[in-house]
């Protein structure tokens, strides 16, 4: 009975860390404060020159800027971020442009923190530069205690998505943990290793009885 606890919390473990795997999470690490994306995504550089970053083949539009929190010496004023201290947001234009152009499918999500009083949206493209057929929109309303409280979001959809456009009111929403190819927020390393310690704890306790 003890061997097929243990191997059945070693599949659930393995099974997680291959759906993360099978994913593309941008946290946005790495990355100066008040510094462009850019091409940092794609194997290339910050608008800054902060980087290589990893290359996912994706870029970010002129207005895409990272911001790290005030608690790590930035300039934002935001806290508990999902991979703290850096997020994207934009202080003008239409919003964050992500472009894909290898595309993806299936879904996305990621979390957000927009301030009260006011709004965002996201929507997802078959085409890049935020051109083509929309596959799907998001409507983002305001967060309990915004700033500090993220909330995760997503959507499942049909057809090849290239690129993304999160938008809302300039300087008051911002994003974290923009996840490809997954319609929920998927466990990072560092959870997924927790997770399998805490397993393994319960098989110790079940031992014991």
């Amino acid at each position: 009975m003890q061997r097929k606890i243990w191997f059945f919390s070693l599949m659930v473990v393995l099974v997680l860390a291959t759906s993360a795997q099978a994913v593309t999470v941008l946290t946005f690490e790495g990355l100066a404060d008040f510094e462009p994306v850019a091409n940092y995504y794609n194997g290339g550089f910050g608008g800054s020159g902060s980087g290589p970053g990893p290359n996912y083949g994706i870029t970010f539009g002129s207005d895409s800027l990272a911001l790290i929190s005030g608690q790590a010496g930035g300039s934002g004023n935001f806290t508990n971020a999902p991979t703290m201290p850096t997020i994207v947001f934009f202080l003008s234009g239409p919003g964050a442009l992500m472009n894909v152009p290898a595309g993806f499918g299936t879904g996305f999500s990621f979390f957000y923190s927009c301030q009260v009083g006011f709004t965002g949206s996201v929507d997802v493209y078959d085409d890049l530069n935020g051109t083509g057929n929309v596959l799907a929109s998001l409507s983002l309303p305001p967060t309990p205690d915004p700033y500090n409280v993220w909330v995760p979001i997503g959507v499942a959809f049909a057809g090849m998505a290239k690129s993304v456009l999160f938008s809302g009111a300039a300087n008051f929403i911002g994003f974290d943990n923009i996840t490809l190819e997954s319609a929920s927020p998927v466990p990072l390393p560092g959870t997924l290793l927790l997770l399998g310690y805490g397993l393994f704890a319960l098989i110790g306790l079940r031992r014991r009885f």
